[in-house]
């Protein structure tokens, strides 16, 4: 049986409800969205002043690019743990690269460290993705052992402390993160452009249906022809990919990387794509959910912060709360 068939199986095998039309269950993130910004204006007036909301969609930017990934990797039936210490790992080496370049190219070093960033970052998700699938090991427990060795790089790297990028790179790179194109901030850009080819890759090519039928069934698409090894090692490297421009966004925001960056990350990310509406369990995978629940996220810190009502350090407690939440709604929506 043929690619195209297994497709074909897979959308048979869909619930009646989500086939076709648009239902409530996928506009909730959006709603929760809205909700949730009204419901900041009310609590401090301050919320809705431009340079916030500004503030506010910008920060939310690195988790909204990653979240992307990660909607391939989820919908794929896989997990990744590893997105943050990635992350940190990532941008070390791409600062380490840019200082070694800086002499012989000057400026141009950030562009080239920016292509070591995206493709350090699509080796270290070929890593993940390779480990998931030729050595046959859940991804909990791969990106869990991944997770810690990045760290630990980082670490290394850094020896324990931050590790800058060369001086005279600091004001060329800074407009990256802290500039924008027709009042739009760049790192929003490179999201809109972020969310625009991964919609088009999930939704509208083979590779998408494909990958939404191994996470729907594994046995199912593998007799149906599909290649269940390579479509989530493709996954993993997706993710890693978009790591990478997370990268690229984040490192003028602070001009270094420690051993901290981008620490707990993997809770935001998931978190944000389980409100967005793709299921842990895989087979469906919702991209703007996924940057909406970014941006949920992103707006709750922001007016806890802002209304002083509940500690800023507890910021990661309201997060590990909502993803429970979120799994409770969707256990009780679709009756599992």
């Amino acid at each position: 049986m043929s690619g195209v068939e297994a497709d074909t199986t897979s959308a048979r095998s869909a619930p009646a409800g989500e086939r076709g039309g648009i239902r409530l269950g996928e506009l909730a993130p959006f709603i929760a969205l809205a909700v949730i910004i009204v419901a900041g204006a009310l609590i401090n007036s301050n919320f809705l002043a431009t340079a916030n909301i500004m503030n506010v969609v910008t920060r939310s930017a690195f988790i909204a690019i990653i979240a992307v990934g990660a909607t391939f990797v989820i919908a794929s039936g896989g997990l990744d743990l590893s997105v943050g210490s990635m992350m940190a790992f990532v941008t070390g080496v791409m600062i380490l690269a840019m200082n070694a370049l800086v002499p012989a190219l000057g400026n141009w070093a950030i562009l080239a460290g920016a292509g070591v960033a995206l493709v350090t970052g699509l080796l270290c998700g070929l890593f993940n993705g390779l480990i998931v699938t030729v050595g046959k090991i859940e991804p909990f427990i791969v990106t869990l052992g991944t997770m810690g060795i990045f760290r630990a790089l980082i670490t290394f790297m850094s020896d324990g402390g931050s590790l800058p990028i060369d001086r005279s790179l600091r004001e060329a790179y800074r407009p990256v993160y802290f500039g924008d194109f027709l009042g739009i901030p760049y790192p929003v850009l490179m999201t809109i452009v972020v969310v625009i080819l991964g919609a088009f890759l999930l939704y509208r090519t083979k590779f998408g249906r494909r990958l939404t039928s191994v996470g729907s069934n594994v046995e199912v698409a593998r007799f149906s022809g599909v290649h269940v090894g390579r479509v989530r090692t493709l996954a993993f490297v997706i993710q890693g990919f978009v790591v990478g421009v997370a990268a690229i966004c984040y490192v003028p925001r602070l001009g270094a990387a420690t051993p901290t960056t981008g620490q707990l990350w993997e809770l935001q990310v998931i978190t944000a794509v389980v409100i967005g509406g793709t299921l842990l369990r895989g087979g469906k995978g919702r991209i703007l959910g996924s940057v909406a629940g970014a941006l949920i996220l992103e707006i709750i810190a922001n007016v806890m912060v802002l209304s002083d009502m509940v500690s800023e350090y507890l910021v990661a407690a309201v997060q590990g709360a909502i993803i429970i939440i979120a799994m409770l709604a969707h256990r009780f929506t679709n009756g599992r």
